[in-house]
């Protein structure tokens, strides 16, 4: 009978701490998946570089102009599809938070 009694604390314990830390981790992994997909990293590191290493004598301005035009516009595409991901990140994370609550408050009212 004290099982039975403590299971309310139990779930709450597995909703809040356990599977809230495994969302965490998952999000982690999710966002550093669409980092290495999507290259942010790496645009942002060469950002003053030539675009496909074109070193020739005249075409270096041009072509470090050209890759900074690309790479600004492949950064600000890149940044806002992962504004998106965390706003889906952000609402999923507040749907599974709530849901306890939300299904208290149908079955008990």
């Amino acid at each position: 009978m004290p099982a039975l009694l403590s299971l309310p604390l139990t779930f709450l314990k597995f909703w809040y701490v356990d599977a809230l830390l495994g969302l965490t981790h998952f999000f982690a992994s999710l966002n550093h998946a669409f980092f290495q997909l999507f290259s942010l990293p790496l645009l942002i590191r060469t950002f003053f570089k030539p675009l496909k290493n074109e070193y020739r004598q005249g075409l270096v301005g041009f072509s470090i102009g050209m890759g900074i035009v690309v790479k600004t516009s492949l950064i600000l595409v890149d940044l806002f599809l992962f504004l998106l991901l965390l706003s889906f990140e952000i609402m999923f994370m507040f749907a599974f938070l709530s849901w306890p609550f939300a299904t208290a408050l149908v079955l008990f009212v």
